[in-house]
C-alpha cells in the first residue's frame, strides 16, 4: 500500500475504533462538515446534527465490526474505501442481532493533508442484492 493508501485506510479504522468505543465526537471527526451518511439503505443524511444523532444512536447498541478485507483507491485528492463489513450488537431489549454489507466510502484530501470523508454507505452491495432477486 501506498502512503495515501495506508492513511485512507487508517481513517476508516480509526472512525470504527471511535464509533464502537462511543466516541462520537472523534466519529464525526473523520468526516468533512458537508457529507453524505447513508444509515439506511437508500437514504443517505446530509445533515451533521442528525448524523452525529444516528451515531449516538447506534453506539448504545455496543456494535461490533469486522472487515473482511480492504480496498483502497487514491487518484490525486480523492480516494475510495471499499470493504466487506461484519456487525454484531444488541438491541434495545438486549437480544443478539447482526448485519452485514458492503462499505464505500470516498474521502477527500484537506488542505492540511489529512483526510476525511464525504460520502460513506455502508450497503453498497444493496444494488447487488436487488438485482439478485
Amino acid at each position: 500500500m501506498t502512503k495515501d493508501q495506508q492513511t485512507v485506510l487508517s481513517v476508516i479504522k480509526h472512525m470504527t475504533s471511535s464509533f464502537q468505543a462511543g466516541d462520537i465526537d472523534a466519529v464525526m471527526k473523520t468526516y468533512e462538515a458537508s457529507q453524505s451518511i447513508a444509515f439506511e439503505p437508500g437514504s443517505p443524511v446530509s445533515d451533521a446534527a442528525i448524523a452525529r444523532q444516528a451515531f449516538q444512536q447506534f453506539s448504545e447498541m455496543a456494535p461490533e465490526f469486522t472487515y473482511q478485507g480492504h480496498d483502497v483507491i487514491v487518484e490525486g485528492d480523492l480516494a475510495v474505501h471499499i470493504a466487506p463489513w461484519r456487525m454484531t450488537a444488541k438491541g434495545a431489549d438486549g437480544t443478539d442481532m447482526s448485519a452485514d454489507g458492503l462499505s464505500v466510502a470516498v474521502l477527500r484530501r484537506q488542505s492540511d493533508g489529512t483526510w476525511k470523508m464525504v460520502i460513506d454507505n455502508p450497503y453498497g452491495n444493496r444494488l447487488l442484492a436487488e438485482t439478485a432477486q
